[in-house]
């Protein structure tokens, strides 16, 4: 379609936008190509032509456009390789045997937000298929407990309860007997319900301090399943770049990354790395989402680093790669 001089200036034209984000002219890039400055200027106008590079109101120069940066990262790109410092700081996160797989991937998608000062979402299977497998409740003092709930996923979630002064580690025991006993095999996202209507009317049989363990159970599940194993690091990053200096775009950003559906809709739909830049993130026209999916035994999930459209692609492609090889070996 294009020239390989055309392929190389287009290159050229896309990484300096990405590094500096100010319109990229032909001065400077004759060396590069080793023709004149008429010569470049007449390939920047073909390709502005062919609707790869567009030109600004405020320069003469030209930015990439959607177009651009798709050809650019079907045919022009390559994965960077990882700095040695960037291998060290994930490298901490998966050595350590003490992390479970689920933080194991939120901590080093919080790196890779660190890194590329963009945002990073991770989300684990919806709760609506992840089925309580059982529950278990650890004292921690005389007024907390630790309530781990396991998914028949193997999914692990864990949350420490306030139960009150007066409640026992033997009524801790009986209410987590009452729910392994009638509520294992339901939905993640139905616990909360079922605790409502067949656990709380028969409680108080079973447990003197009732009210106060019912409504620590009963939030705790209702957390579980509200967070539908979705986490998110770095939201306001991207307010770092020049293109989110609009108060009214960034309110506009911020609104989607609290939309809890809007964000589901970022899961992957395949293990490949795929990048989908402006309208085809369908989650905002001025950004672009590098995401993949992950599985693990059981558990499966999508990894994703939300950007600028000019955002280092090579680099996140290749820091993406490299959480998933691990996570998954």
């Amino acid at each position: 379609m294009i020239t390989e001089r055309q392929s190389k200036l287009l290159k050229l034209i896309v990484e300096e936008y990405i590094k500096s984000a100010n319109p990229v002219g032909s001065s400077g890039l004759c060396d590069k190509l080793n023709c004149s400055s008429a010569t470049i200027r007449n390939e920047m106008a073909y390709l502005e032509e062919i609707g790869f590079l567009e030109k600004t109101h405020t320069s003469s120069g030209r930015v990439p456009s959607e177009a651009g940066y798709r050809y650019y990262v079907d045919h022009l790109m390559k994965p960077k390789e990882m700095t040695g410092e960037d291998v060290l700081k994930l490298q901490r996160i998966f050595d350590n045997k003490q992390l479970m797989l689920s933080d194991v991937i939120t901590k080093s998608m919080e790196i890779i937000s660190e890194i590329t000062h963009c945002t990073s979402v991770v989300l684990g299977s919806n709760s609506s298929e992840n089925n309580l497998k059982q529950v278990e409740a650890v004292p921690i003092g005389d007024n907390s407990v630790i309530a781990i709930v396991i998914t028949d996923k193997g999914h692990i979630e864990h949350k420490k309860l306030e139960v009150g002064q007066n409640v026992s580690a033997e009524e801790v025991k009986k209410v987590v007997e009452l729910i392994n006993k009638l509520l294992v095999g339901t939905p993640l996202d139905e616990v909360s319900s079922k605790l409502e209507f067949e656990i709380k009317p028969i409680i108080g049989n079973y447990v003197k301090s009732h009210e106060a363990l019912y409504q620590a159970f009963y939030n705790a599940f209702n957390e579980f399943s509200f967070k539908n194993h979705m986490h998110m690091a770095g939201r306001t990053k991207l307010l770092d770049y020049q293109e989110f200096d609009n108060v009214s775009k960034v309110k506009e950003l911020l609104n989607k990354f609290d939309d809890d559906k809007l964000v589901r809709k970022i899961e992957a739909n395949d293990s490949n790395i795929n990048v989908y830049i402006g309208h085809e993130s369908n989650f905002d026209d001025d950004v672009s989402i590098i995401k993949t999916k992950y599985k693990v035994n059981n558990d499966e999930g999508t990894i994703a680093i939300v950007g600028p459209k000019r955002m280092d692609y090579e680099r996140v492609v290749a820091l993406l790669d490299y959480i998933k090889h691990n996570i998954e070996r």
